[in-house]
């Protein structure tokens, strides 16, 4: 034993002998619980000489105990709220270990330098000791093992934690009986040591031993608690054991884990017949023997802690409670709710709905909460008509709720941590509609609100950041600028980074909803703030978001903030420096290619830093100086880029990556302005850049590979394109293919936009060479599709851009591609494909008439390809050939080539659907006349089966394939089919019909189409009268003012559809009248369009808002038919109404009005008479004679 240490110390060690106030910070936190507890579960190794270096062992002559168990016991019990529990063979049990009284010397070495046993695993199965004869029982043991440890890991989470608590009561108990025995032998051990003298010692023994930390789990304290925790369900989730997404892929898997579970004997008979009515039940041969899936019982080890919570079998979250309630003692959802499924991790906050109660006698504070619980269930759960109906509902009595009540029940389900991205989506609609509806009502929850919301402005999803700023604007609206900055205040200056960024980026929000200048007073007593750089740092990270949040709407307070932030420039913390620069950088980067003016005062400090700093700092006022050389003056430019380059270029071997991105920004800011000159980028940077960027490491990370390409893309328009190839075109041959790839988009890149006319012929043909090896090297397996096409794209780029100058490749080129055709991988069949695509405008540029005869002919061949993205690529490449060759001198004929391609418009994938559709239109456009009318009539049903396609690429080409097949066949045998196609019950078949109706009359003339579409509109069917309404929206939108010869025509049947009953009718009808009104602008047919007006006018006070936008359209084509003036004399009685209601309608229009023709209003103004007194004088008149209309 060491003599430094008494009882007392012994005893208030933890596990691993360190004392409470030693702990190790990277192995405890602060309140006690080991980090690491649950990994390592082994007994410490004794020595060779002994226990004497052991402080924790206590050795009398009946017993040795080690409590290091019982303390690593006691700190598994604390860690029980942070890790998931072991299974029971995992854990170790404390059993003292009996030594004879008399041991001899080497007996007792023996023993003390024995190896310790091998730390147990939770997948590890217990042994069992038998002999050989008894094999077959070990086998069978073992395998009843196995299973019992898999279902101990499965245990459920409230029966492991009550079992540690007792266990932990249980050991308590032990420490303290194992102390009592003990007490003499430490006493003696004590006194032998000499650690105190007799009286400490005997005063010692008489008091009790003083509470350790350790001795107790640890409880969770409330008032501790971070506004950012979660719920405290379901607890594995809570406690961070597993990520909501693993928690929810558990669920599903145990879900269909126990939808696919084997039948029972009781449900078969439930389910077939039985004896009794005449069946028998077979019995199983007695030689068949199951099939038995091990690897479905085996537990699976895995690296990650997460992986230590396996989900309960029989816990609610493996299964639904939708008509499983009984099994958890709840009652079913009934009335309203009766269809509303209901999950299992939704018990906890909607317990309230499953319990049947009489509402009589409850308060109406729980009445308002069960209905607002009610209203959030079908919302959370519900369909989409449900889930509309249900916000309508509470949005509409959201102030007779109250606010208390309303955020008391959506807040908790916003905490939930087992909420899916969708929930919480619908959930923070309904907080937004909320705020909206409360308006002032809602300031005594700003903090409650701000704690749910505020997550969002920091999370992954573009799309809830963007919810988290549209809640916090309209919070900010609703509860006003001191509410916010009253509840934000305390979390300015916290010394948790994560709240400093959120907090700053709330305010960000909150000065662009209220406005950049009532927060500059709040933001300048923040950044002087002296009582901590917390706060400052928070100040100027306002700044920044706000100039991310605006972009250039910082240009009218551009001066105002820089001033703010320029003491910051020269703060005495680092980080408060480091995000000032990075503020600067914004505000120039929001304000570009303006404010320059505002950034003087700011050029100096930053100028001067750079030379003085190094590591992140540097580069935050590299990349404030880089945004600010944007703005200046070319020559101003030119001076700082040259003192600038010398720095940029001794960063260009720093290790940093972050670093690395921000210099290549630089270098493209300074050669994007005029400033820097082409020779001495040429001279001064062009050789480091390529030394130290273009190197294998920088392809391996995404967002290096981009910045270097973009960067270098920027370089060439200034230095040339030759200078760029040449330093490239060795790497097009390099064995790291991404480090290849790399190359070749560049050389993509900088070809589309500077050409090849610097490029001389030794450097094309190595490009050329290089091109093709990189085509040919590609390798389709490991790279995605985007990647998979930069060498095609390269490659047909370079081509095109030779024009004549490709003839002596495209040979070569042919030969590649059609050996490549015949490959036995699809995906080198499919590029091969689509270059041979690309390779037509150069054949024909060339004039290769033979080869591209010849690859029409390969291609035709391919057509029985099975492959469908392969089949795609082969139809794109024919119809590239037919684009270019004609059909004249297509090899074989359009006659022998559609009748192939008729089957495969049948075929159901997109691709090959879309380019076949577009070959079909190229056929029938220029070779329409070679091919017979039946096989025109077969391809136009089954084009009509295409106007369903779920892409809307596929829907509009097949549209515009009608106009052609029309020109081919006659427009009337094409209007019988399509006439005939409104009468179906899919919404979407008939509007792309309604489309190809009107794409027939504008190829056809209208008046081959008008006639009968009329005529079908006497059809007493609402589908078919609407899909005439809705075609003569699209066809006078397509005819323009070809419409003035058929207005008078087609006016009676616009009347007829204004009237009817039906809101579709008026709605379709309105929206032909807007096209109609917008095409006879200045054609003199004012009488139908005012007629027409008379009959929409009525329809202003409709709700519906699909309706209602209509009409209000066609009122704004017919303002521009007519003239604001006549629409003005509608709205003037309706103006001041004294119906609310009334008002607002004709206010809205006359709003619109007056924004789009207020100039052309002046004249139309009404005759104002002032009677009073100085009327005589004629000194208040506002009429002017020569705008009267006399009549």
């Amino acid at each position: 034993m060491n003599g430094k240490d008494s009882i007392e110390g012994v005893e208030n060690r933890n596990a691993f002998g360190a004392r409470p106030d030693e702990y190790d910070p990277d192995l405890y936190v602060k309140e006690g619980i080991d980090r690491y507890s649950g990994f390592l579960n082994e007994v410490q190794e004794l020595n060779e000489d002994g226990d004497d270096d052991h402080p924790d062992i206590s050795l009398d002559k009946d017993e040795m105990t080690y409590k290091d168990e019982w303390n690593l016991d006691q700190n598994e019990t604390k860690s029980t709220r942070k890790r998931a529990p072991l299974s029971e063979s995992a854990k170790f049990e404390t059993h003292p270990i009996s030594i004879p009284s008399v041991v001899t010397q080497q007996t007792r070495a023996d023993t003390l330098t024995a190896a310790p046993p091998r730390k147990r695993r939770r997948w590890d199965v217990k042994r069992v000791e038998v002999d050989s004869k008894d094999a077959v029982d070990v086998q069978s043991s073992v395998e009843t093992s196995l299973q019992n440890e898999v279902q101990s890991s499965r245990g459920l989470e409230l029966q492991s934690e009550q079992q540690e608590s007792v266990g932990a009561v249980q050991m308590r108990q032990r420490i303290e009986d194992d102390e009592e025995k003990n007490s003499v032998n430490e006493a003696l051990i004590k006194a032998n040591k000499g650690w105190d003298n007799e009286n400490a010692g005997s005063a010692q023994a008489g008091t009790n031993r003083r509470a350790s930390r350790w001795d107790r789990t640890p409880l969770l304290d409330s008032s501790s608690k971070s506004r950012w925790d979660g719920s405290a369900t379901p607890a594995a989730v809570a406690a961070g054991l597993v990520k909501p997404e693993e928690y929810h892929r558990m669920r599903h898997s145990a879900e269909i884990e126990e939808r696919n579970r084997p039948w029972t004997e009781a449900e078969l008979d439930l389910l077939l017949p039985g004896a009794d009515q005449g069946y028998a039940i077979l019995k199983p041969p007695e030689s068949y023997v199951p099939l038995r899936n091990l690897s479905a019982t085996l537990p699976q080890a895995s690296p990650t802690a997460d992986s230590f919570y396996a989900l309960p079998a029989s816990s609610p979250g493996a299964v639904e409670l939708r008509g499983k309630a009984a099994a958890f003692g709840l009652a079913e959802l009934s009335g309203e709710l009766s269809g509303i499924p209901l999950k299992a991790e939704d018990y906890q906050l909607f317990v309230k709905l499953l319990n049947a109660v009489d509402e009589s006698q409850l308060t109406p504070e729980e009445i308002k909460e069960r209905r607002i619980l009610s209203l959030l269930l079908r919302i959370k759960n519900g369909i989409p008509s449900v889930r509309k109906a249900a916000l309508r509902r509470l949005t509409d009595r959201a102030r007779e709720f109250g606010a208390s009540a309303v955020f008391g029940t959506i807040l908790p389900l916003l905490m939930s941590p087992t909420l899916e991205d969708h929930e919480r989506h619908l959930l923070v609609k309904v907080v937004d509609r909320m705020l909206t509806r409360l308006g002032e009502m809602v300031r005594p929850y700003v903090h409650q609100i701000l704690v749910v919301i505020e997550p969002l402005l920091v999370d992954e999803d573009y799309f809830a950041r963007a919810e988290g700023r549209g809640i916090i604007a309209s919070l900010s609206k609703a509860a006003g600028l001191a509410s916010m900055l009253s509840t934000i205040r305390p979390d300015i200056d916290s010394t948790d980074d994560m709240v400093r960024n959120t907090t700053a980026r709330t305010l960000a929000v909150v000065g662009s909803a209220l406005g950049v200048p009532s927060l500059i007073p709040f933001i300048n007593a923040v950044i002087r703030s002296q009582k901590s750089w917390y706060a400052r740092h928070t100040g100027v990270k306002i700044v920044q978001h706000l100039a991310l949040l605006l972009g250039a709407g910082v240009l009218p307070h551009l001066t105002s903030l820089v001033a703010l932030v320029e003491p910051a420039l020269k703060d005495d913390q680092p980080k408060v420096r480091t995000v000032c620069a990075l503020a600067l950088a914004a505000l120039a980067e929001a304000s570009a290619p303006y404010g320059i003016e505002s950034f003087e005062t700011v050029l100096q400090p930053l100028w001067s830093t750079i030379r003085q700093v190094r590591g992140k700092t540097l580069a935050a006022f590299l990349k404030a100086v880089g945004f600010v050389i944007v703005l200046m003056h070319p020559e101003y430019a030119s001076y700082y880029t040259r003192e600038l380059l010398p720095v940029l270029i001794r960063e260009f071997e720093t290790p940093d990556e972050e670093m690395k991105k921000i210099v290549l920004r630089v270098i493209r800011q300074t050669c994007s302005c005029e400033g820097a000159s082409s020779e001495f980028l040429r001279d001064e940077l062009v050789p480091p850049f390529f030394q130290s960027f273009w190197i294998r490491k920088m392809s391996l990370d995404r967002r290096n590979y981009r910045a270097l390409v973009e960067t270098t893309q920027e370089l060439a328009l200034r230095v040339g394109t030759k200078e760029i190839l040449e330093r490239i075109v060795g790497i097009l041959k390099d064995e790291s293919e991404p480090f290849r790839r790399m190359a070749v988009e560049t050389v993509d890149k900088v070809v589309c936009d500077l050409g090849l006319s610097e490029v001389d012929l030794r450097l094309e043909q190595r490009l050329m060479d290089g091109l093709l090896y990189a085509f040919q090297e590609q390798t389709y397996g490991s790279s995605n599709a985007f990647d998979a096409q930069i060498p095609l794209r390269a490659l047909s780029s370079f081509l095109t851009k030779l024009e004549k100058r490709a003839a002596p490749y495209l040979k070569q080129i042919a030969s590649s591609v059609k050996w490549r055709l015949n490959n036995q991988n699809p995906k080198i069949r499919q590029a091969a494909a689509d270059l041979g695509a690309r390779l037509a405008y150069s054949l024909n540029e060339c004039d290769e008439k033979e080869l591209l005869s010849h690859f029409s002919t390969v291609f035709y061949e391919l057509l029985g390809e099975e492959f469908p993205d392969v089949l795609g690529s082969v139809l794109g490449a024919l119809y590239a050939i037919l684009s270019v060759n004609g059909i004249e001198e297509m090899n074989p004929s359009v006659a022998e080539l559609l009748p192939r391609l008729t089957p495969i418009l049948k075929n159901r994938h997109e691709k090959v659907q879309e380019n076949c559709i577009q070959l079909v239109g190229k056929i029938a456009q220029r070779g329409a006349d070679l091919i017979s009318s039946r096989e025109w009539m077969r391809i136009c049903f089954e084009l009509l089966e295409l106007l369903k396609a779920t892409k809307k690429s596929i829907r509009r080409v097949a549209v515009s394939a009608f106009g052609f097949l029309a020109k081919a066949i006659g427009a009337n045998d094409v209007l019988i089919t399509l006439l005939n196609n409104l009468k179906v019950q899919e919404r979407t078949q008939r509007i792309c019909t309604t489309v190809a109706i009107a794409i027939v009359a504008e190829t056809c003339q209208p008046y081959m189409v008008l006639p009968a579409l009329m005529n079908e509109y006497r059809i007493p069917e609402l589908n078919v009268q609407n899909g005439v309404l809705k075609s003569l929206s699209f066809l006078f939108e397509y005819i323009g003012p070809m419409t003035k010869d058929y207005v008078y025509a087609v006016t009676p049947l616009l009347e007829d559809a204004l009237i009817d009953r039906d809101l579709v009718h008026r709605q379709t009808a309105c929206s032909a009248v807007a096209h109609l009104a917008l095409g006879l602008r200045g054609h003199g047919k004012e009488d139908a369009l005012l007629h027409l007006l008379n009959h929409v006018w009525p329809n202003i006070f409709e709700t519906s808002p699909h309706v209602i936008n209509a009409v209000f359209f066609a009122i704004e084509a017919l303002g521009v038919a007519l003239g604001p003036s006549v629409v003005l004399l509608y709205l003037l009685q309706g103006l001041f109404h004294p119906a609310r209601s009334v008002r607002e309608v004709y206010w809205r229009i006359h709003n619109a009005l007056y924004v789009s023709a207020s100039h052309a209003l002046i004249p139309a103004y009404p005759r104002i008479i002032d009677d009073s007194a100085t009327e005589q004088n004629r000194s208040s008149r506002f009429i002017r004679e020569e705008l009267d209309l006399v009549l």
